[in-house]
Order: C-alpha cells, then structure tokens, then sequence
C-alpha cells in the first residue's frame, strides 16, 4: 500500500522572516538618524553637564576637565536668571495658549460652518502666515513695531493713541503677537480637518432637535474633536517652552527681555556668550525634563476631559 504523499512544508516562517527584514531595512535609516542627531547630543550634553574646564597653573598649563558632579545643576537652579526665564515663558504661555487655540478653534468652526463661502480661500489665507520663516516674520514684526517706520504705529497716533511695542509693559504682548500670527492658521488647518470627520448626521439631528449654530459648534462639534484640541495644546506647550527666536530679535529694541528672556536664550547665552558649555549643558537637560514633565501633565489632563 503506497503511503500518502508528504505535504509541502508551510512558508509561513519564511514568509514572517522577510517581512521582519523588510521592516528592519526601512526603519533602520530612521533609527541611525534618530540615534545620531537626538540620542548621540543627549548623551554628549549629560556628559559635558558633569564637568567643568578649569585653566590650570596661571592659566599658561592649558584646560583641564575635572569632574564636578550634579554642582552644574546646582548652579543653573540657583542662577535668579534661569528661574524668572520660567516665569516670563509661563506668563508668555497664559496668554498666548487660550489666545491661539481660541482663535484657531474659532476660525475653524467659522470656515467648517454651513454659512461659510469661498472655504479654500479662507484655509489658504489663514495658512500663508505660517509659511513664511519664523525669522522672516520676526523681521517684518520689528518694522511695523519700530516708530517712524510703522504705518500701525502712524495710524495710533493719528487716532490719538500712543502705543510702544518695545516698552517692558507691552513686550510680552509684542512676543505674543507674532508667534499667534504665525501659528493660529497652522491649527485652524487641524482643527478643520478634524471637524471634515465629525458624523453629518449628528450635526442634523441636533439641528432638528432645535440646537443654534453657536450650540451645535460648542457643544456637538467640540467635544467631538476633544483629541485634536488635547494634542494641539500639547504641542503648543512643548513648542512654547522652546521659545527662542521671537524674544531673541525683539531683544536689541525691547530692552526689558535682555538675553536671557527664556530658556532657550539663557542656554544660548551660557554657551556663546558666557562659553560656560557645562552650565549650558545643564540648563538644556533641566529644560527637557521641564519639557517632558508638562507633556505629562497635559496629556493626564486632557485624557480626563476626553474621558468626561
């Protein structure tokens, strides 16, 4: 009696085996490049931030590394500077916040709404002001806030008001103003194509059930998207915490910000003015762990309000 024939061993090892391969090949330039330009200076700043370069003899022996330990984080923490850098950036952040999800929630719910016309049109004006370069914009901010050269200041006075963008009272807003400008219709954009996937009928049955433009927007429209707005404040945050070019040109005219406004400018300060490397080292890794303990903090909060 003839046995039966033997079955084909299965491929589906093999078949598993080059898919891991082909994963490893196209995420591995990602994770070189990753590890490169985010892990390698992570690493080399931690190791900087624990020594200090001191001239040795009268200074006619060279420099020498001698390790110190956690005293650079002393220093940065007892340093008045870089704890009122915190405050102006916590200040900068109440106002700016509310005002720039506002606006671009705002924004959005006027261009997703049925009475709106010529939306492409609206979505591409309220976006251009992002692309343009940070630095561009800053620039073009100093003329229309520099006296006998802004037209907004002209069109002040000849209402009888008077008006200093670069005064200690009006810095902050200054700041505020160009950073708005520039990334309210960066999120109008998200904010819109979160609400595009906000069911249609929902939206007819509350307005069946009698609901008005303004509470179909605020209380169906909103709430829905709730995950977009929690990430867009996130982002804002950690983006704010960062806060550098804005304050760094307004600097040389509004005296009030100085060099050492943020974080950022007092870590560039250490660095390239002061050649303090240790210091700087050690204020940036302070700065990241600032950074990831309020990504924290919003993300708990904003799963709360999600889960509400």
């Amino acid at each position: 009696m003839a046995s039966p024939p033997t079955a084909p061993a299965p491929a589906g090892g093999t078949l598993r085996r080059r898919r891991r391969a082909a994963a490893v090949l196209f995420l591995s330039p990602f994770f070189v490049l990753f590890a490169v330009v985010t892990v390698a200076p992570v690493v080399y700043a931690g190791w900087m931030s624990l020594y200090r370069e001191r001239s040795s003899g009268l200074g006619f022996g060279g420099v020498e590394r001698t390790f110190t330990g956690l005293s650079n984080y002393a220093a940065v923490l007892a340093d008045p500077a870089f704890r009122t850098s915190f405050v102006h950036v916590a200040a900068y952040c109440l106002v700016y916040i509310p005002v720039m999800i506002g606006g671009a929630l705002a924004a959005a719910l006027l261009v997703d709404s049925a009475y709106a016309r010529a939306r492409r049109f609206f979505q591409l004006a309220f976006f251009l002001p992002h692309a343009v370069p940070g630095l561009i914009a800053s620039i073009t901010w100093i003329y229309l806030y520099t006296p006998g050269l802004s037209p907004v200041i002209d069109w002040i006075d000849a209402a009888g008001g008077s008006w200093n963008f670069f005064s200690p009272d009006h810095a902050l807003s200054s700041v505020v103003n160009i950073a708005v400008w520039q990334w309210v219709g960066y999120n109008m954009v998200i904010f819109f194509a979160a609400l595009q996937s906000v069911p249609r009928e929902v939206v007819e049955a509350a307005t069946v059930d009698g609901a008005g433009a303004w509470r179909i927007a605020l209380g169906v429209k909103v709430p829905i998207i709730r995950s977009s707005v929690v990430m867009t404040v996130l982002f804002t945050c950690v983006g704010a915490v960062q806060l550098f070019t804005e304050p760094k040109l307004l600097s040389d005219q509004a005296q009030s910000l100085g060099n050492d406004w943020s974080p950022t400018m007092y870590i560039v300060s250490k660095a390239f003015v002061d050649h303090d490397y240790a210091s700087a080292a050690a204020a940036s890794l302070l700065l990241a762990v600032v950074a990831g303990a309020l990504s924290f903090v919003v993300t708990r909060i904003g799963k709360r309000w999600q889960e509400a």
